[in-house]
């Protein structure tokens, strides 16, 4: 029988413990199933509207939601997204670098408190970088509620370290994905909405769907300064254990020495900022493409702009339309000059964010 001492000492070694997938532990085509489920509760929406101070009627109030249609307010679609995403974090990028981006991200279905997420991935592209230390790996991960019924889905492609660099690597293969997602497949999670009782009052903002023009720029004003403890709360609120949002004692020592925010905080606070000019879009309804230009570090603050990229009818939609709109996200400085690229193409200083969405707003 072993000793107390050779208990100890194995689990000291870790045998039990979960050190992430690096980049040479992927294989094309391989399905992850990733732990755990998640039932999200009021409690989860009432910390995310205090991180982010979101105000869109549709998921502020009971009361809004169930007279244009809803059984109740449904969760924030970025409180979806999050959760989803940081159920997958442990077996994508506990050993990542950098989330690099997104693309064909559909929100299917409403989520509303009492439902509960699983998560599912799979790996849909590989290719090693030319340092040799790190690559890329392809994602499209499914999230889907107690009822088996796919709530979200998306692509997302990042950095993740190799255990050793002398370490063979897979045949690249990098997927072919859209450029974005098809307005007729759009707002399948919104149920017929009567605008007749759409009170424009309440929601804040008087201008509907036919209201926006393509070209059309909107600098959001407001900016927000971010916390170390909050970025954390909310990185912790969707269970997302990448190291590099939390371990000062290992990113000391690491590219920025300190922690980085987690790219979908800026993302929400984006979300939350843009209200002050896109009251009424209530619901994100697809994410194009999208790009974590640079990191984002406590201390910064985040301003918002956007551009109306496209303006789409929904077929069989008359109650409501979608906007194409570029998100951006700029950081210590606002946004009154719309920066995004310089005369060479590079983007502009201070932007983090650039997001391809599709919104939908009510005619």
């Amino acid at each position: 029988m072993p000793g107390l001492s050779e208990h100890r000492a194995g689990s000291m070694a870790g045998t039990k413990t979960n050190a992430g997938n690096f980049f040479e532990d992927f294989t094309y085509g391989q399905v992850i199933h990733h732990p755990t489920p998640r039932t999200v509760t009021d409690g989860d929406v009432a910390l995310y509207t205090s991180l982010y101070g979101s105000r869109f009627a549709v998921q502020s109030a009971d009361t809004f939601a169930k007279a244009i249609g809803y059984p109740r307010a449904p969760l924030d679609d970025l409180l979806t997204f999050h959760v989803v995403f940081g159920k997958t974090t442990p077996e994508i990028s506990l050993n990542a670098i950098a989330n690099l981006g997104y693309a064909d991200c559909r929100f299917l279905k409403p989520v509303y408190p009492g439902d509960t997420l699983t998560a599912t991935s799979e790996v849909i592209g590989l290719k090693e970088n030319s340092n040799g230390e790190t690559g890329t790996v392809y994602v499209r991960s499914t999230g889907r509620n107690q009822n088996g019924e796919v709530v979200l889905e998306y692509c997302r492609w990042v950095m993740v370290r190799k255990r050793a660099k002398s370490s063979p690597s897979p045949e690249a293969v990098v997927p072919k994905l859209p450029e974005r997602v098809e307005p007729e497949v759009l707002a399948q999670a919104v149920p017929p909405i009567d605008v007749s009782q759409y009170d424009f009052d309440l929601s804040g903002s008087k201008h509907r769907w036919g209201d926006y023009e393509p070209g059309e720029k909107i600098d959001h004003v407001d900016g927000m300064t971010l916390e170390e403890a909050e970025h954390q709360i909310a990185t912790r609120l969707y269970q997302n254990t990448a190291k590099v949002h939390f371990n000062l004692h290992t990113e000391s020592k690491g590219r920025f020495g300190k922690r980085i925010v987690y790219g979908g905080v800026v993302i929400s606070l984006v979300r939350a900022l843009s209200y002050n000019g896109f009251g009424n879009a209530f619901h994100l309804a697809a994410i194009n493409g999208g790009r974590h230009v640079a990191p984002t570090f406590a201390g910064d603050t985040i301003y918002a702009w956007s551009e109306v990229l496209e303006k789409a009818e929904i077929p069989g939609r008359k109650d409501v339309g979608a906007l194409r709109v570029r998100l951006v996200g700029v950081k210590n400085q606002d946004c009154a000059s719309l920066p995004l690229k310089t005369p060479t193409g590079e983007y502009a200083e201070g932007v983090v964010l650039d997001l391809d969405t599709w919104l939908v707003l009510p005619r």
